[in-house]
């Protein structure tokens, strides 16, 4: 006998004993109930059909067939690397769909055999369960609720279809009105669910329709925020974690109610024994392990390149705009050109070498504030003038008034905050003066990696830590190159004939700016020594006088022309000085021009999406690099050639690399710092890698006290080496040793100088065709 003929049997019996009763007033009202009874059954198809037509505007609006059929729900953004590692998702509920294939076996079974154990004997409404519920409200001993799967998924449907609706004129009659209808539209989806899906795909939908708290919706995000795994892995006691958490988030949450969750995951699991899944002993075995969490909420702050991610969100804004789609909620697939690898090695090697760098920076400045003058001299009022530059300073003023008093207690008022420290995050109490004066401290860092012939970005680090620090230092800040410029002034006089060994004297020329003599020094501040060398060694060794001498030949305006034609984008000065790298530009772009040389002349615009799919998998758009000629291959390949001297050089700025690096490569390179070393830059070249590093302060102000400790072969270059040594030793990435590629139609000069002799009738620089480059 079955628990529903039993319950029937139990009831019958109790009517009867009723009945027997000789009070006429009881017997009236048992037939009440009866002839009720029937009048509901009878009428309740009725009232259904009612309900799903919205009768005289009655009940609310329902969904039509086609949106029950095609359920939408608000989908995640995804950005996938190019081998395939998701590196984050764009989304206002953080949501992802999974299919039913790719739900652990235990995951499925624990959500059956826990939530409706008839799940497969049912078509949407359990009965037997309705039944039991019933007996309990009489009783007065309720065991459970009587939803199955399917109810529960159309209810999570109907709390997110914007055509579903409870502002019927019936529903504003009060709470019991209302839910009655609430459930009977819950009953139609149902009904329509089961005729239109499988059991799995049910299955599928519901557990990607619900949430799981901690801003996870859906079992993959869930499955990821938990227990950092996806849900085809997901063992059965984790699988119980997860299922239990559908009663109640918050009371059986892991995270928030360790005690409560593993009570109601043992709970869960017994079931698994009653229905004969798991057996008693590994039930008693599993019950004692404790609920092994990997917890970590998704957020623009954690994980992989979230400079980068942050960065190109505009960008997607823009182009969704563009095509009609919702970046927060359509679902999209979004494939880039990084390499989740590469990019963990840049993060990698960017964080540890910063970390050492802080901690020279500190004692170098101990009892000291970093912030100082041309003069070399402490900024006074520095904090109080940048203190009025913060929101925390904007809304105060806005509260109590510019001059009010309350403005300075509250900005000294000291609470419980959270810092950033290199050992970890560390709670502390601050005042927002404190909070500014400790920040200040710290140095920055960027690091891109291209690349060089397909202008694909395969690393992308924009800071040190995006949680605290959320400027980008790859592409959205700018500063003085230094002598990462050099090349491109070398570029254009060896565009119009200027020979790599081409050799001139180590001494400052000089320069009329606004009616004064203007002597651009060299690095130790003297105006040279004299010595004879050519150019390739002038750049390795980044020789003021002679790049000055090289820009007073080709002219500024020349030089910035051809800068602009190999990939710098930023507005740049024509002026004496910019042979020294004056003007502002980013690390993107820079890398970009570089690329130039290294992809024989042509320019090909960095580019970091391949493709947009749609939450189908249906490509919308297929992207393709930008390219144009800018220079020929022949003065390209010279540049390389200039670039290498820095590695082989006497005395050449990169000339430190490790061996490991230099054996069986060929590398070129070149340092950049500013004048009072607040910027130190370093850009590496390999036959099919261009990677930047720039490492700096908050503010121009805030650097070394002097320019040897700052330069960029100390703050810059050791990164870039950390960066390579990374990949060229994991055999699994694709970027290895080699030579730059030479000129398809071979050389046209010797770049042996030993061989090179100066041609005796060299056309004076005033009468070269400039317009034939420009």
């Amino acid at each position: 006998m079955n628990t529903f003929d039993s319950l029937k049997k139990t009831t019958v019996q109790k009517i009867r004993n009723l009945l027997a009763i000789e009070r006429p007033w009881i017997k009236r009202a048992i037939k009440i109930i009866w002839i009720s009874f029937f009048c509901v059954i009878l009428l309740f198809p009725v009232f259904i059909y009612t309900v799903s037509i919205d009768l005289f505007g009655l009940y609310g609006g329902m969904p039509s067939l086609k949106a029950i059929e095609n359920p939408e729900n608000d989908l995640s953004s995804e950005l996938i690397s190019a081998d395939g590692v998701s590196l984050g998702r764009y989304f206002r509920y953080n949501r992802s769909q999974v299919s039913y294939d790719e739900l652990s076996k235990d995951l499925v079974n624990t959500l059956i055999l826990s939530e409706d154990h008839r799940f497969y004997q049912h078509s949407g409404m359990d009965f037997i369960a309705y039944m039991r519920v019933l007996w309990g409200l009489i009783t007065l001993n309720p065991k459970g609720g009587g939803s199955t799967i399917t109810q529960q998924l159309a209810k999570n449907l109907y709390t997110m279809n914007p055509d579903m609706s409870l502002d019927g004129k019936i529903a504003q009659l009060g709470r019991y009105p209302k839910r009655l209808i609430q459930k009977t539209k819950e009953w139609i989806i149902s009904y329509y669910l089961e005729k239109n899906f499988t059991k799995e795909e049910i299955i599928a939908m519901y557990l990607n329709t619900t949430s799981f708290g901690s801003n996870a919706y859906g079992i993959r995000v869930a499955a990821e925020t938990y227990f950092n795994k996806p849900p085809d892995s997901l063992n059965l006691q984790e699988s119980a974690v997860l299922v239990g958490m559908l009663q109640a988030i918050t009371k059986f949450s892991p995270v928030y109610n360790p005690e409560n969750s593993l009570k109601k995951r043992n709970e869960v699991l017994y079931k698994l024994v009653t229905h004969g899944y798991l057996t008693r002993e590994a039930y008693d075995s599993i019950k004692q392990l404790p609920i092994e969490l990997k917890y970590k909420v998704q957020n623009q702050n954690e994980g992989l390149a979230t400079y980068f991610r942050n960065v190109i969100r505009t960008d997607l804004m823009n182009w969704c705009n563009e095509h009609g789609y919702d970046l927060w909620e359509s679902g999209l697939k979004i494939y880039t050109t990084i390499d989740s690898r590469m990019q963990l090695y840049a993060e990698q090697a960017l964080n540890e070498h910063m970390q050492y760098q802080q901690q020279l920076f500190d004692e170098h400045w101990k009892g000291r504030n970093p912030w100082i003058d041309d003069e070399w001299k402490e900024i006074k009022g520095f904090l109080q003038s940048r203190i009025k530059q913060t929101d925390t300073y904007k809304n105060l003023v806005a509260r109590y008034g510019e001059n009010s008093d309350s403005v300075k207690i509250m900005l000294n008022l000291k609470k419980p905050m959270t810092i950033f420290t290199w050992k970890g995050e560390r709670d502390t109490l601050f005042s927002s003066m404190d909070s500014l004066n400790y920040y200040k401290r710290f140095l920055h860092a960027g690091l891109v990696s291209m690349d060089a012939n397909t202008g694909a970005i395969k690393a992308w680090v924009g800071g040190i830590n995006h949680k605290y620090f959320k400027y980008d230092h790859v592409r959205q800040g700018k500063r003085q190159p230094g002598s990462t410029f050099k090349p491109f002034v070398y570029g254009a006089a060896l565009e119009i004939g200027y020979h790599p060994c081409f050799e001139l004297y180590d001494i400052s020329p000089s320069f009329t700016v606004s009616g004064t003599t203007w002597y651009p020094p060299n690095s130790d501040g003297k105006y040279g020594t004299g010595e004879k060398m050519n150019l390739r060694q002038a750049m390795a060794r980044s020789i003021n006088s002679i790049t000055a001498q090289i820009l007073q030949k080709v002219h500024p305006e020349n030089v910035v022309k051809f800068a602009h034609r190999v990939g710098i984008t930023s507005p740049l000065d024509a002026v004496p000085s910019l042979c020294l790298g004056v003007s502002d530009v980013s690390l993107y772009e820079l890398v970009g021009a570089y690329g130039t040389f290294v992809n024989s002349g042509i320019y090909t615009e960095p580019y970091y999406i391949t493709r947009i799919e749609d939450k189908n998998g249906n490509v919308i758009e297929n992207f393709v690099p930008k390219t144009r000629e800018a220079i020929s291959e022949q003065t390209a390949y010279k540049m390389v050639y200039m670039l290498r001297g820095g590695v082989e050089e006497s005395g050449g700025t990169s000339g430190g690399l490790g061996y490991d690096l230099k054996e069986e490569n060929e590398i070129g390179g070149k340092t950049g710092t500013t004048n009072n070393a607040s910027d130190g830059w370093y850009i590496g070249v390999t036959h099919n890698l261009v990677t930047g590093v720039w490492v700096g302060g908050d503010e121009r102000s805030i650097h070394y006290r002097n320019w040897d400790m700052g330069q960029g072969s100390r703050t810059a270059r050791p990164i870039w080496e950390k960066y390579m040594r990374k990949i060229y030793l994991d055999p699994a990435i694709e970027y290895k040793k080699g030579k730059f590629k030479q000129p398809k139609t071979g050389l046209d000069v010797t770049l042996n100088c030993d061989q090179y002799i100066v041609p005796a009738d060299s056309i004076p620089v005033d009468e070269k065709p400039w317009d034939d480059f420009n």
